[in-house]
C-alpha cells in the first residue's frame, strides 16, 4: 500500500512541477506549485518525516507560495514581454535540467535496492522533530540565524517591490507625524453650556 501511494504522489508531484513551468498564466503556475508542495508533504509523511511535512506545508504553502501569489497579482509585470526572450535561454536551461536529472539518477542508483543506505528520519531520537531540533540548535545555530536574516531581507525586498505610489492613495508621512508640535495636534475650544461643538 505505501508503494502505491508513493507512485501516485510521485506522479502528481512530477505533473505539478511540469505544469508550474508550462502554465501560461502565472497565477495558475503558483497554484500548481502549491499542489506540488502538498503532494511533496505527502511523500515526506510516507518516509516517516512528519515534522518536515508539516514544515513544508506551513512555511512553503502558507508563506512562500502565498507571497508569490500576492506578488504576481499585485505587480503589473508584462509577462508577454518576459516570454519573448525565452528562446535565448532554451539551450542553457536544457543543459541545467540534464545536469539535475543526472544528479537525481546518481543518487537514486546509490540508494537503490542493493545499497545499505537507510532512511532513518530520527537517528538516535524519539521523533524526527527532536532530531532536527538537536542538530539545528547546536551544530548549525549560526547558519540558522543567518538564514533568518536572509529571510528578513527578502521580506523587506518584497515590501519595497510592492510598495508603489498611487495618485489618490493616502500615505503616511512619518517625519511629519513624529515632528508635529502640540499646537498642531491639539485644539482647545471654549464650549459654552447648552451649545454643541
Amino acid at each position: 500500500m505505501p508503494l502505491i501511494a508513493f507512485y501516485i504522489l510521485g506522479a502528481i508531484v512530477a505533473l505539478s512541477a511540469v505544469l508550474v513551468v508550462a502554465a501560461r498564466n502565472p497565477v495558475h503556475s503558483v497554484l500548481w506549485l502549491i499542489c506540488a508542495f502538498f503532494t511533496s508533504a505527502g511523500l515526506l509523511v510516507l518516509i516517516g518525516a512528519e515534522f518536515l511535512a508539516m514544515l513544508l506545508v506551513v512555511v512553503y504553502v502558507g508563506a512562500v507560495a502565498v507571497l508569490f501569489l500576492f506578488v504576481v497579482m499585485m505587480l503589473d509585470v508584462d509577462f508577454v514581454e518576459l516570454k519573448q526572450g525565452f528562446q535565448n535561454y532554451v539551450v542553457s536551461g536544457a543543459a541545467i535540467a540534464l545536469i539535475l536529472f543526472a544528479e537525481i539518477g546518481v543518487i537514486a542508483a546509490s540508494i537503490g535496492p542493493g545499497s545499505n543506505a537507510t532512511m532513518d528520519p530520527s537517528p538516535g531520537a524519539d521523533t524526527n522533530a527532536e532530531a532536527i531540533g538537536a542538530v539545528l540548535y547546536t551544530d548549525y545555530l549560526l547558519l540558522f540565524q543567518l538564514a533568518g536574516l536572509i529571510l528578513l531581507i527578502a521580506m523587506i525586498g518584497a515590501i519595497v517591490l510592492t510598495l508603489r505610489g498611487r495618485p489618490r492613495a493616502k500615505r503616511q508621512n512619518i517625519a511629519e507625524q513624529t515632528g508635529r508640535k502640540r499646537k498642531d495636534a491639539v485644539e482647545l475650544r471654549d464650549v459654552r453650556p447648552g451649545e454643541g461643538v
